[in-house]
């Protein structure tokens, strides 16, 4: 049975409300300034009262354009969204245009930490204009590396999930040692403290964490970006494999 797109709960779906009046605000004003609550507050802070405070409106005012706060989000991701870079796609290097697609939104996801949060809980986010460009940009980039669509499908899902869990770890890292006042020395030291005691019942994982506690790493945004680099470069081996066979 068909399904009317018109009963999918998404903004990119539901028929524009009509006024007869100008709206005091925008749809770009509203999103605009929900971005910047989100980046200067996080995404614990982000609610309708709240953002039309900020907008010197009411609540209800916010209603014009978006029916709830999961569309109010659908918008301000795809916003976001379209910050990253599309790569022209390239056969001939087509792993080092995935890695600059993956780096471009990481940077993205980095700059804006509530972005991981919203997108690992939404369903709908595919839906907006911006994220379907990002989606066929990954697509292109295996397609003219050789690879059976099934392929192709199966591993941008992969990468993309991939760079969405790494990013949220990364931002969870970065913002918990913000808020505890020590640095980032003093931080890693205590977790691999912790996590040398934890893990004594499990020998592998002690092992690991006793060698790092005699060389803590250092917790930086080159180190981050090589380890992210070198988990992406794996993913990338399994494609080639599969490139390979076909």
């Amino acid at each position: 049975m068909a399904t009317d797109p018109a009963e999918i709960p998404s903004v990119w779906t539901r028929p524009a409300r009509e006024r007869r009046d100008q709206p005091a605000l925008s749809r770009d004003q509203i999103v605009g300034e929900a971005i910047r609550l989100l980046d200067e507050e996080g995404f614990d802070a982000l609610s309708m009262r709240k953002l039309g405070a900020r907008l010197g409106a009411g609540a209800t005012s916010l209603y014009t354009h978006v029916a709830n706060k999961d569309e109010l989000l659908e918008l301000v991701v795809d916003q976001v969204i379209g910050e990253v870079p599309a790569p022209t796609p390239d056969g001939a290097r087509w792993r080092a245009v995935m890695h600059e697609q993956a780096a471009g939104l990481r940077a993205t996801m980095l700059a804006h930490p509530w972005l991981a949060v919203v997108l690992s809980s939404a369903a709908l986010m595919h839906l907006g204009p911006n994220m379907m460009r990002l989606s066929d940009s990954m697509i292109a980039i295996l397609e003219v590396a050789d690879l059976p669509d099934e392929a192709v499908d199966i591993a941008a899902d992969t990468i993309f999930e991939f760079i969405v869990g790494a990013c949220s770890n990364e931002a969870a890292t970065l913002r918990t040692i913000a808020s505890s006042e020590l640095s980032q020395e003093q931080w890693i030291i205590q977790v691999l403290v912790a996590g040398e005691a934890a893990t004594r019942p499990f020998p592998r994982l002690h092992r690991r964490y006793a060698e790092q506690r005699a060389q803590p790493p250092e917790v930086t945004s080159a180190r981050m970006f090589d380890r992210f680099t070198k988990e992406l470069d794996l993913i990338l081996d399994g494609v080639d494999t599969r490139r390979a066979s076909s």
